[in-house]
């Protein structure tokens, strides 16, 4: 038996006897023993004092016991995630959550060996069925892994970042631009109202006018008519001959005007702006273009959401690849992550856009009702609110935002 299970024990065993003895004085008083009953007066009283100072030490031993870092070596799972997780040639870990791990590990005087997975999902798995006690990477905190593991305070806070390719060919962009569902709606409005004003001309003038006349004939007229007249070429031929007609006919004109110089003006800034910072340069561009997300990751549960369709690569790498090849017009992933890796290896064919969206938290994995967690919560929210760890974040990331 541990000294930690014979403590208890023990502690049983004392408190019977003074229980015992407890009774065999009031038996005896009973009994009229004069001895035993000046005795009685006074034994309880100290017997109970010795008792409840016995309780009060070993509740309190049991606690410091509780509280005291654990003695076995603590198996801490973690998944290369530059800069959070960063693997070296020789086999050592460094980067920005293992830096953090360590240090509260050394204050804590906590024994760990660090053991790689492959994937998020697997340093999940293993720390939800007692593999691992400790997961430390770049993990997400999300409601669906929080049902079946326990997360500490976060300690870096963030948003999920779009890469697009650096030299993206102006042609495409503009095609895109023009067969986007943003374009043919403009369109459709237009043609809209040219329909509107048209039927309004061909009710005022069927009846006077030859060429409006003849139902459908005149209807197809007063359309052809109104859509001239919108572009502004060749309205004075066939136009309305009637008075309201031609007041119809001649607001109809003046707004045609403001009209096409509004849609005008849209499409070349659309053109402009998407030549020269692509086709993506916000969430809602992804709707119209080819996404790729890393598979069983945070990015394609935020994607799924809001319904955008997207395709799926086993890591970063490869879709910054795929990126670059052509294969997919933006990449979404955690916005640090994604900054770090184009820096690195990409930055010749792809390039972060400006904007994030989402939030995403990233947090130390726990086994359910692990008894580390009271002890990392507090020491998570000590180094994040230190000088330390800004300028661990500053020199790495280029920013101090991680709260």
């Amino acid at each position: 038996m541990s000294s930690f299970e014979a403590f208890p024990a023990a502690l049983h065993d004392r408190y019977l006897r003074v229980e015992v003895s407890c009774e065999m004085s009031a038996h005896s008083a009973r009994r009229g023993d004069p001895i035993s009953q000046r005795k009685w007066t006074i034994r309880p009283v100290w017997s109970c004092i010795l008792a409840l100072a016995v309780l009060a030490f070993g509740c309190g031993a049991l606690h410091a016991q509780a509280t005291a870092p654990p003695d076995k070596e603590l198996v801490v799972a973690t998944k290369e995630a530059p800069p959070f997780a960063i693997k070296q040639p020789d086999g050592s870990w460094s980067g920005i959550s293992i830096a953090l791990w360590k240090r509260i590990a050394d204050q804590a005087h906590l024994r760990f060996r660090l053991v790689e997975t492959q994937s998020v999902p697997d340093l999940l798995d293993g720390v939800a069925n007692g593999r691992f006690d400790v997961g430390v990477a770049a993990v997400t905190v999300t409601a669906e892994r929080a049902r079946k593991v326990d997360f500490t305070q976060p300690f870096y806070n963030t948003g999920l970042g779009v890469a697009v390719p650096v030299n993206e060919n102006p042609w495409v962009a503009i095609g895109r631009a023009l067969l986007s569902f943003g374009f043919f709606q403009a369109v459709a409005v237009l043609l809209g109202f040219a329909m509107a004003v048209g039927f309004l001309i061909w009710m005022l003038e069927r009846r006077k006018t030859e060429h409006f006349g003849g139902g459908a004939k005149g209807l197809g007229s007063s359309f052809w008519w109104s859509t001239i007249a919108m572009t502004q070429a060749g309205a004075a031929q066939n136009a309305p001959t009637t008075l309201p007609g031609r007041i119809v006919a001649m607001g109809w004109m003046i707004a045609s005007v403001i009209a096409i110089a509004v849609f005008t003006a849209g499409i070349t800034s659309t053109l402009t702006r998407r030549g020269l910072e692509g086709a993506v340069h916000g969430f809602n561009d992804l709707r119209s273009v080819r996404v790729g997300a890393v598979a069983n990751s945070a990015t394609t549960d935020y994607l799924a959401r809001q319904r955008l369709s997207f395709r799926t690569f086993p890591d970063i790498q490869g879709g910054l690849s795929a990126l670059g090849r052509g294969t997919i017009d933006a990449f979404v992933h955690d916005k640090p992550l994604l900054t770090w890796m184009v820096r690195s290896d990409f930055s010749a064919s792809a390039r972060v856009v400006d904007t994030s969206f989402s939030s995403e938290s990233y947090a130390i994995v726990l086994p359910k009702d692990s008894a580390l967690r009271p002890m990392l919560d507090l020491a998570v929210l000590d180094q994040i609110e230190g000088d330390w760890w800004q300028q661990t974040v500053f020199e790495t990331l280029g920013n101090a935002q991680s709260r």
